[in-house]
């Protein structure tokens, strides 16, 4: 099983809202926890008003990336087992995976 380390994005599949299937979305590796289990974080390539979102782009990769431009949304967290990844996407600069993990502090302490 491949061991995924934060700062690592991957490719799962979400479930549609009525669950009738999925579709493959990019996450944020925050955790590789003990066991079969990663603590993710979504992505989502369309802004909204979530205030928390911290943009992507082609500038904030080390390796790989996304096609489009894209937004980490550190209010949406997740675990999911390893063996559902589909693929590693690429990983993010350090100061990426900072200003995450600094915004959910933040919207754990408000």
């Amino acid at each position: 099983m491949e061991k995924f380390v934060k700062e690592d994005i991957v490719v799962i599949p979400f479930p549609f809202s009525d669950l009738s299937g999925t579709k493959r979305r990019p996450a944020l590796v925050l955790a590789d926890v003990k066991g079969n289990d990663v603590i993710l974080c979504r992505i989502t390539s369309k802004m909204n008003k979530d205030t928390y979102a911290i943009p992507l782009n082609k500038n904030s990769f080390v390796s790989g990336g996304l096609p489009l431009d894209s937004f980490v949304r550190p209010s949406r967290i997740f675990t999911a087992d390893k063996n559902s990844i589909i693929r590693k996407a690429g990983s993010v600069k350090e100061p990426i995976i900072t200003k995450v993990i600094r915004t959910i502090f933040s919207i754990l302490n408000s």
